[in-house]
């Protein structure tokens, strides 16, 4: 990361070319990681808690799903055909059932996404992956019937950040590593959250100019 790191030894602030921000993912990316002070060491601390983490999965996949049953607002939008899914679709929102086919495959990516995070490396390709989760969610991609709105990507994503800091205090981890673990997850779920409100961002200027 050099983009957003001065000279530790005699203060230089540094430029960043704020048009670049809006064009180029992996500069952006890079520019608020290292403004967060998310590197190496935390990416290291997400890598360890794998082991602890992974078998958690399914219960958190099963916490987020139940939140979002519980409100019209976000339940709604697993009414739509999922991008990728091939099965039947439901007909009314009472037919979205917590154990229908849809959801089971619902459940499946958010389990990949959750592994992903404590798995691979955060190279630009997972950076992409990440971009894609926020963009994913928007008429940008993903199925054209499916347009979820910011505020229930931002109520999702702290509900999520909220579950893995619950897990990770159950954990009974040593407190240096507990410290670590916590920060370094706090720092990538802002990242993802930039990845996702930019792509909502983009939208609103669209329809502006428009």
């Amino acid at each position: 990361m050099t983009c957003c790191q001065p000279d530790s030894e005699e203060f230089t602030m540094v430029h960043i070319d704020e048009q670049r921000l809006e064009s180029d993912l992996g500069y952006r990316f890079e520019y608020v990681s290292g403004f967060m002070g998310f590197g190496a060491e935390d990416v290291a601390a997400i890598h360890a808690a794998a082991t602890v983490i992974a078998p958690a999965v399914p219960t958190l996949v099963d916490a987020v799903y139940d939140q979002l049953h519980r409100y019209d607002a976000t339940w709604r939008h697993f009414l739509p055909r999922q991008s990728g899914y091939d099965g039947a679709i439901p007909k009314t929102l009472d037919d979205v059932t917590p154990d229908h086919e849809m959801i089971r495959f619902r459940k499946e990516h958010l389990a990949r996404y959750l592994t992903a995070l404590v798995s691979k490396p955060y190279d630009g390709k997972m950076v992409a992956y990440l971009d894609m989760v926020g963009k994913i969610h928007t008429l940008k991609a993903g199925s054209k019937d499916l347009n979820v709105p910011l505020v229930q990507m931002n109520a999702l994503l702290g509900f999520v950040a909220d579950a893995l800091t619950n897990t990770i205090l159950s954990l009974k981890l040593e407190r240096t590593q507990e410290v670590r673990t916590l920060r370094a997850f706090g720092k990538l779920l802002w990242l993802q959250n930039d990845l996702i409100n930019r792509h909502y961002q983009e939208l609103t200027a669209s329809v502006s100019v428009a």
